[in-house]
């Protein structure tokens, strides 16, 4: 594989990034769990987890190089977020194969090679005639979307939580009575400060090339920012009470105490303190939330729109259960 050099060989690898795919980090835009994204890149769910080298040949084409080398990818990703050069190599032995294309948007290229684009088939060539990768389509709103303004709120949780006054009522996490208020901020727009988010996606010279996370911290006057730009009434508007979107998530999470998920669909990492950060996903919804904190859920049916619930005599259990049952980073 080559590494920074102008111009690569015809049948090198310019390395432009590399993610981590395991239970417990991956690419949320491409499933609401582990063997749901392993299933986007036609992998099987490996328990160890893989590494994703993405590059171009030296014809500029875009090619998803598989490895079961997961220390080496995330040392790799540690020393980039770092600013420090390496560079990734893996052994020819532990490739597991090469895609055509690319999962996730870059914003970067190789400099000396054609502008990106998908291999040419070869006639000649023996074996299936892969279609390649491509980006989910987050151009509307859409559980891809959905899942990557999650990732968003997880990478950026103290400015999102800044957005939202402690007197403010809240959705409650329980009971029969609940109040809604919806988070005013947009998704969508001309921001890339999400970039790289949790999923761990760094690049060589440091600019993160993923899709950019599609919701951002900004209030606005009373309505919601629409991924396609166009505004949108709150959830709430007009309403007596919260969504019902927001009943069913947090009983489709209660469910999960109970019997346990696929791995990946509930993930805990490092928080301030002593707290941990819960990512979670299910059918039409997405929750991110701290275990001494409130939490925030994305819903399907409410595009662009980000639902803040508060703590209440329930949350603080249901957000400890899910910890308990949580894949954590290795």
């Amino acid at each position: 594989m080559a590494g920074t050099d102008d111009t690569v060989a015809d049948d090198a690898l310019f390395v432009l990034t590399a993610i981590l795919l395991t239970p417990a980090q991956f690419p949320g835009v491409l499933g609401d769990d582990y063997p749901a994204a392993c299933a986007a890149l036609r992998l099987e769910p490996y328990a160890e987890g893989y590494g994703l080298v993405l590059g171009q040949d030296g014809d500029g084409a875009r090619w998803t190089v598989v490895v079961d080398d997961v220390s080496l990818v995330a040392v790799a990703i540690a020393s980039w977020d770092c600013g420090m050069e390496y560079d990734l190599s893996p052994d020819d032995r532990s490739v597991v194969c090469a895609l055509p294309g690319w999962p996730l948007d870059l914003a970067v290229a190789a400099p000396g090679v054609p502008a990106p684009h998908d291999p040419v088939h070869d006639p000649e060539a023996d074996g299936e005639d892969l279609v390649p990768l491509s980006p989910p389509d987050t151009s509307t709103w859409g559980p891809a979307q959905r899942r990557l303004g999650a990732d968003a709120i997880a990478s950026q949780w103290a400015a999102w939580r800044d957005q939202i006054d402690d007197a403010t009522d809240f959705a409650a996490a329980g009971g029969a009575a609940r109040t809604a208020m919806e988070a005013e901020a947009g998704a969508g727009g001309d921001t890339e400060a999400a970039r790289g988010d949790a999923e761990g996606v760094s690049e060589r010279d440091g600019d993160h090339g993923a899709e950019a996370a599609t919701a951002r911290p900004e209030a606005t006057d009373g309505e919601a920012t629409a991924p396609d730009g166009e505004p949108q009434p709150s959830a709430a508007a007009g309403a007596s009470g919260p969504h019902p979107g927001i009943r069913r998530a947090l009983a489709s999470a209660r469910a999960y105490l109970d019997d346990p998920p696929p791995p990946g669909r509930v993930r805990s990492s490092f928080a301030a303190g002593d707290a941990r950060l819960i990512r979670a996903d299910g059918p039409g919804w997405s929750m991110v939330a701290r275990t001494d904190d409130i939490a925030f859920l994305l819903l399907d049916e409410v595009p662009g729109e980000i639902l803040p619930v508060g703590r209440g005599p329930e949350l603080p259990g249901l957000l400890t259960g899910l910890d308990a049952l949580a894949v954590r980073p290795s």
